[in-house]
């Protein structure tokens, strides 16, 4: 299966000196074809790429101008695995069992006992997902940048990473071992970008999705993290910015493939 996206963004920057970090390209080792170009004041600037250690790609530059735009491009064919070694996914299975800016295991721990005590494995992944698919309402521009899961299951609506922050922040108080990966979904409506969780059972990492919005086997995982704070698609640091600008594609040949929201899938 081949997934053609694309990613492009125009940005209103104050003059002052900025340092800016986008995390929009495909992780390392995805892409079949793939071009990224910026410019700034209508001038091509050099992108420093830097590759954390599951693989996502933060592209950095500094800058004093005043417009910038960047156009992103890619075609994705199969898949292939994260370069995490053994060792890697042992020190992940503690560090995402840990509570989080987004997802405060440690407050949700007793309405996590109440749900889903007594489940493990499997089991519980899939009610975890379940439940969050039942409570919360998909609605655009709901909640804050700072909420975080316990301000959602309060507020019972959302957007994608709300409903990935109380997956995973209800795992994490089941003692099991969660964290969030932001990604291209293609079908997803409205198009934008996409956040997931993945959750170890069985002995990998499995993708789960409570918005049921895209197929997960059509993913393209762009970066991985604790919650939203490690996975944001653009950072800024000095200065102020507006964003003018901002498209987002991911489309599949031929048709989507299906979806089972019960079924176990591994995001590549």
């Amino acid at each position: 299966m081949r997934r053609d996206i694309a990613c492009y963004m125009e940005l209103g920057l104050s003059g002052a000196p900025m340092n800016l970090v986008f995390a929009i390209a495909a992780a390392s080792n995805l892409a079949t074809t793939e071009t990224l170009a910026l410019t700034v004041d209508g001038q091509p600037v050099e992108l420093r790429e830097l590759t954390d250690r599951h693989g996502a790609r933060l592209h950095q530059f500094s800058t004093s101008g005043t417009l910038a735009t960047i156009e992103y491009r890619a075609s994705i064919e199969g898949s292939a695995p994260l370069a995490d070694s053994g060792e890697d996914d042992a020190v992940d299975r503690f560090t995402y069992l840990r509570p989080s800016r987004y997802c405060e295991s440690d407050t949700l721990g007793p309405t996590a006992a109440a749900e889903f005590g007594g489940l493990s494995g499997r089991e519980l992944v899939s009610a975890v997902e379940a439940w969050t698919h039942a409570r919360l309402t998909y609605v655009a521009g709901a909640s804050q940048p700072t909420d975080g899961a316990v301000a959602t299951v309060l507020s019972r609506q959302g957007v994608c990473r709300d409903y990935a922050h109380v997956v995973i922040a209800l795992l994490r108080a089941m003692d099991t071992p969660a964290r969030l990966v932001s990604c291209y979904a293609p079908g997803l409506s409205p198009m934008e970008f996409h956040a997931v969780a993945e959750a170890w059972v069985d002995g990998a990492w499995h993708v789960l999705d409570a918005t049921r919005k895209a197929p997960r086997s059509a993913m393209v995982r762009i970066a991985t993290g604790r919650d939203a704070a490690d996975t944001a698609f653009l950072s800024n640091y000095h200065s102020r910015l507006e964003l003018n600008d901002y498209r987002v594609t991911a489309v599949v040949s031929g048709d989507l493939p299906g979806e089972d929201p019960h079924e176990l899938v591994v995001l590549a």
